[in-house]
């Protein structure tokens, strides 16, 4: 357009003026926003790297509350203030652990009893037993921060938890769901021991947390927890003492659903617990120590459920007390054994039994829905998931009058006559 009014050798002059005067406006601006004299110096970058330090150290006071049932990690309604962490989800590189340091789960707190005690007392609208030999428990369960790697894998993290949240509700359970690594240096496996010591800590009105996998469903929606048996009692795992104590066998216990009460024993024992958990050199180390002392363990690093097995069997005289190995109704139940006998057990009994009649929990151990590598076909997984899913969800539908028929179809059925 210029060459066309003005001739070629104007309209290139104009041109270059008008780029000159649009460089110079653009530094004006950039010194005027960031500062002349700091402008891409090295002083400018040390004082946001000091800012951003600040920022991230500095702990976030939340609101107390004393809202119930359904918690998230995502809300601010928490019942104490949260202590402000630095999360380090998408790191590409292992932190680097120093052996000749001791790992901590964070500061060493002593004398929890006595405060939780005195906490009890000031807020008696609180309590931590909610009716005769009925604690007040919150249910535990999370996934990862990031999205599943499989396209269904998320899809089944939701039946999941709404598989739990209808035993929660009709069972007066709290429900906290997480989905954040409180620590990174305890990831995978051994990522819930800092939530579960953060929840006790700040939730002193629960009196029995439940910690649950998110490949396990609740499969007999009536069953309740006998809370009077464990009484005495501080640990409650699926096990057998013979295969713990005496064969030391790897799978002699199951950490995938468990019962911890809230007190300053359990607080010691997940401090004890984690020593072999930060990823690194140390889990590495402690997984060739598990697989050499447990019984057919195979060869990989330090996971939970071997470490618990291993603390048991060296230091039984210190927990061994306070931990009951129950195997009278499935507190976790492997789902390979189990999910092609549902129809069976509609036949010959009836929800309420917990055991190998009518399940508590289908455990998907070796599944990993969210995951690209499982230990079984995927598609097998997936079709006894929905099975399973479905049996639970039989047992609430058929209040409202419906089920799914058959175990294998998302579709319902009407069973009867509503008005």
């Amino acid at each position: 357009m210029l060459e066309r009014c003005f001739g070629v050798h104007l309209a290139r002059a104009v041109n270059g003026k008008i780029i000159l005067l649009c460089l110079f406006t653009v530094v004006i601006v950039l010194c005027g926003t960031i500062g002349n004299e700091k402008f891409g110096t090295k002083h400018d970058f040390v004082e946001l790297k000091t800012s951003v330090t600040t920022a991230t150290a500095t702990p976030a006071n939340v609101p107390a509350s004393n809202c119930s049932g359904i918690t998230s990690s995502s809300t601010s309604n928490s019942s104490a203030a949260f202590e402000s962490i630095k999360l380090d989800i998408d790191e590409e590189e292992d932190e680097v652990v120093n052996l000749n340091e001791t790992y901590s789960l964070g500061p060493k707190v002593s004398d929890w009893d006595k405060k939780r005690s005195k906490w009890l007392r000031k807020n008696p609208d609180a309590p931590n037993f909610i009716g005769p030999n009925k604690p007040r428990v919150l249910l535990v369960t999370g996934s990862s921060p990031k999205p599943c790697e499989t396209p269904f894998g998320d899809h089944y993290q939701l039946k999941s938890i709404k598989n739990k949240i209808d035993y929660c509700r009709l069972h007066k359970i709290e429900i906290f769901y997480n989905f954040a690594t409180l620590d990174a240096q305890m990831d995978g496996f051994w990522s819930k021991l800092p939530l579960i010591r953060k929840l006790l800590l700040t939730q002193p009105g629960i009196e029995f947390l439940w910690w649950m996998d998110s490949d396990a469903m609740f499969t007999d929606m009536a069953f309740e927890i006998p809370w009077e048996r464990y009484k005495d009692h501080n640990l409650v795992l699926h096990g057998w003492d013979e295969k713990v104590y005496n064969e030391k066998h790897w799978v002699g216990l199951n950490t995938g659903s468990f019962l911890l009460r809230n007190c300053q024993w359990t607080l010691d024992l997940l401090d004890a617990w984690a020593a072999m958990g930060p990823k690194g050199m140390t889990r590495v180390e402690a997984g060739k120590v598990l697989t050499k002392e447990l019984t057919d363990r195979p060869d990989f690093e330090a996971d939970d459920q071997s470490a618990m097995i291993y603390l048991l069997v060296t230091q039984r005289e210190k927990w061994g007390d306070k931990v009951y190995l129950e195997n009278a109704y499935y507190l976790h139940g492997f789902w390979d054994i189990i999910v092609d006998k549902y129809e069976e057990m509609v036949e010959k009994y009836h929800p309420g039994l917990g055991d190998d009649r009518w399940p508590l929990v289908t455990h998907f151990v070796g599944c990993k829905p969210c995951g690209k590598y499982a230990s079984y076909p995927m598609e097998k997984c997936l079709k006894q998931m929905d099975r399973a899913f479905n049996f639970g969800d039989n047992q609430i539908l058929q209040i409202l009058g419906f089920t799914h028929k058959p175990l294998d179809s998302w579709r319902v059925k009407r069973i009867q006559k509503t008005s």
